[in-house]
């Protein structure tokens, strides 16, 4: 039974909207988000994500993999002509090459709630330094320059590892919207995460401690983990 007074209402919040996400780079120590380019960008995402055990990247998606070059160029050209889903990609910048994807959507700038999704991310990319900095440069710019009280993180809820990739990121498990989508034919199930405004202080001292060098050792290996520094 609800036990909440009768007539009670939500805490007041400034109505002030949040500012739509545009084209622009976020600079990082490991990595650059850029705004999808298919011309500049598309060679070194399709030799990333495609090929002997990439299929496996495509598993979730609601795209892809595509079995000859010019669908993938199309679906890319397509993509990165939306203003929602924004694509950007992330660019490893001791290479100087792009290594996946990202892209902010479901985009509710009256309300201040933005999703990340659409994320691909390549074998060089992947469970990386480089990796966790680029979801942290995007919640950064998130909350702090455009504004945003609610970010989100959705995906199928058989994807353990977005599951994980989410809570270990900071993000709160809200629970599941059975039946939600229809993906390639087959039912999708949608786990819900959040990361809100009021915690992001906290999130992003713990992003900034993780990354630090210092927590590296000569093996490349954290020496402390991301959930113990936000504990």
């Amino acid at each position: 039974m609800d036990s909440s007074p009768e007539g009670a209402l939500g805490s007041p919040v400034s109505t002030t909207p949040a500012t739509p996400p545009y084209r622009t780079t976020l600079h990082g120590r490991l990595v650059n988000i850029v705004p999808l380019d298919p011309a500049a960008h598309g060679e070194a995402l399709y030799r990333a994500t495609h090929g002997e055990r990439q299929e496996d990247l495509w598993r979730y998606l609601s795209a892809g993999p595509f079995l000859r070059r010019g669908e993938f160029d199309d679906f890319h050209r397509k993509s990165a002509a939306q203003e929602d889903p924004l694509f950007f990609s992330i660019v490893e910048k001791a290479a100087n090459k792009p290594v996946g994807l990202a892209a902010y959507l479901r985009i509710t700038p009256a309300h201040r709630v933005i999703e990340v999704g659409h994320l691909l991310f390549g074998p060089d990319l992947q469970k990386t330094a480089a990796a966790t900095e680029a979801m942290f440069l995007m919640a950064r710019h998130a909350f702090e320059e455009l504004g945003y009280r609610r970010y989100e993180w959705k995906c199928n809820a058989l994807h353990v590892g977005s599951r994980s990739a989410a809570l270990r990121l900071g993000f709160t498990f809200e629970g599941i919207f059975r039946q939600h989508v229809i993906v390639k034919g087959r039912n999708r199930d949608t786990a819900w995460f959040s990361m809100l405004d009021s915690k992001w202080p906290a999130r992003k001292a713990a992003f900034e401690k993780w990354l630090d060098p210092a927590n590296f050792g000569p093996d490349g290996k954290q020496i402390r983990s991301l959930a113990s520094l936000r504990s």
